[in-house]
């Protein structure tokens, strides 16, 4: 049956941009070492609400065959699943939206005179080409008012579970953070955790500490952020009776409590001078002194930290200690922001929404019993979700659907009350691609130039990837100038330079790698160039 669905397209001059094996340098998308991506639709709002998270593999587009969509064929299932189901919503049509490869590696959409399809807001009349740059952030895809998929690229061969060690996800991002989890769990190095805000870290502290070897021992959270500087130290490293004011006995400390256990300190960027101090010590030599005492108390703890703040600033302008953060990133685990993990926000919003829906009585939402009633979440409201950047990440749109749900109690499908409406208000943007019939974009060098606050994280570290980390080439297909590159890297919580990575990492991708730069920049995610100058300057060639 599938195979009356894929039909030879007459002639495909490139490959797509995102075939590894073949497409050159400048047409690479994201990728992931040891795998080939490939375009993918993943179910984010569905009638059933069980079907959001199946995927179909756009696969044939590959070998530059279309793939038809209507509403009986094909199969979308779960990653690595063996069984799957078509969308089977009775109000799709069975006359087609067809995908096929696009000009420059991009991907053509063909509506057909079947079910309507909007995208970023418009309603799609006629075949519109999406560029690769496009397809790698996520392109939301609304069918007859009642499905909304998420058009992205996937690895193929991802078997994770999409709730698996308790995060909720099928997205790349995530699945990297899952293995970089499962490398280093029964390990005793201490781990820095990167990302924003809301987006999860103390969640990957919990994981670490659940798959390793002390899991039987205590996990303790301790938000440096929310600690009086003037108390940081005896609260971290305790206080002997009479130390200052107030000490009226001896105090453990949090190092002490988390003995041959997990100690997680969040916001560590907020750590006073004389903290870090200390902290480089017991990560030293595993020993601490107490607040107010001589004598030096041996602690085995496994240190998990993590922050929002870009430390590499921090120690340009004296306030962060470079020894420090070399000692904390014993390994680091970049947490990449919900606006890049579009595929995973449905999965989300159906996570968030059950845990309140269960709380009222209403779960049974999630699965009506009749297939003709009317959405509870709509495709357009779930679009609007999906476009939202959430600058509050994961924390945020828990709130939003705790809004949403108990706003709409009792009521048959969610609407957006007034709040929520400017919330989620979208800025006035053109949909993404362009009319099949508009004449290609100019070479990247021809772009006419950009504002570098108009860049989005996802947006640049695909035009890294595209140049194989080269800034200038990168910089070219952005339309910005080479030296915002710099200027926007240093903004990101999860992108870095050369210079900033520490001796000890380059050592060690070296010799995993075996000397091979290529490969060290892929791992590193680094320009070459610059990686290259520091492995000379580490005298390793």
């Amino acid at each position: 049956m599938k195979s009356a669905l894929l039909r030879d397209v007459p002639s495909q001059p490139r490959p797509p941009a995102w075939d590894h094996s073949t497409a050159d340098a400048s047409q690479r998308p994201l990728s992931t070492e040891g795998s080939r991506l490939v375009p993918a639709l993943t179910v984010a709002s569905h009638p059933q609400m069980r079907r959001v998270g199946e995927r179909l593999l756009l696969d044939a587009l590959m070998a530059g065959r279309q793939v038809r969509l209507p509403r009986n064929a094909p199969d979308f299932m779960r990653p690595g699943g063996a069984l799957g189901l078509h969308l089977a919503d009775p109000y799709l049509s069975r006359k087609p939206l067809t995908f096929a490869p696009g000009a420059e590696g991009g991907i053509r959409l063909e509506p057909s005179e079947g079910s309507r399809v909007v995208i970023g807001g418009e309603v799609l009349r006629e075949p519109r080409e999406l560029s690769s740059a496009e397809v790698a952030v996520g392109v939301a895809l609304e069918l007859a008012g009642r499905v909304l998929l998420v058009l992205h690229l996937a690895d193929p061969t991802a078997r994770e579970d999409e709730d698996a060690l308790d995060m909720v996800g099928g997205s790349m991002g995530l699945q990297r953070v899952r293995q970089h989890i499962t490398q280093v769990a029964d390990l005793c190095v201490p781990v820095l955790v990167r990302g924003e805000t809301g987006s999860g870290k103390e969640l990957i502290a919990r994981a670490i500490h659940q798959q390793g070897t002390r899991r039987d021992k205590p996990f303790v959270s301790v938000n440096l952020g929310a600690i009086p500087r003037e108390l940081a130290a005896a609260e971290l490293f305790g206080a002997r009776k009479g130390a200052f004011t107030g000490a009226v006995r001896d105090q453990p400390g949090f190092f002490q409590a988390a003995h041959e256990g997990t100690l997680f300190l969040d916001e560590v960027g907020e750590a006073p001078p004389e903290v870090q101090v200390m902290l480089l010590r017991v990560l030293e030599t595993g020993q601490l002194y107490a607040v107010g005492d001589r004598a030096p108390i041996t602690v085995d703890v496994r240190l998990v930290a993590a922050t929002d703040a870009h430390l590499e600033e921090q120690i340009q302008a004296g306030r962060f200690k470079a020894p420090l953060l070399h000692r904390l990133a014993g390994y680091s685990i970049r947490v990449p922001p919900l606006r890049e993990r579009r595929e995973d926000i449905g999965l989300l919003f159906r996570h968030f929404a059950r845990a309140e829906l269960e709380a009222l009585a209403e779960a049974w939402r999630l699965e009506p019993p009749e297939p003709h009633v009317e959405p509870w979440l709509p495709p357009a409201l779930a679009a609007r979700l999906m476009g939202h950047p959430w600058p509050g990440n994961i924390r945020e749109q828990r709130n939003v659907v705790r809004q949403l749900v108990i706003g709409n109690r009792g009521q048959p499908c969610l609407r957006l009350d007034a709040e929520l409406e400017q919330v989620l208000a979208l800025a006035k943007v053109a949909p993404p691609g362009r009319p099949a019939s508009a004449p290609a974009p100019a070479h990247p060098r021809a772009t006419s130039r950009r504002k570098p606050s108009e860049i989005l994280e996802a947006e640049l570290l695909t035009a890294l990837r595209d140049n194989d980390w080269d800034f200038q080439a990168a910089a070219d297909q952005l339309g910005i100038h080479r030296s915002s590159i710099y200027d926007l890297i240093e903004k990101s919580p999860t992108l870095r330079t050369a210079g900033a990575l520490s001796a000890e990492e380059i050592t060690r991708c070296f010799h995993d790698c075996k000397g091979d730069l290529d490969a060290m920049t892929r791992r590193l995610q680094v320009s070459k160039r610059a990686l290259g100058r520091r492995v000379k300057e580490l005298g390793l060639v």
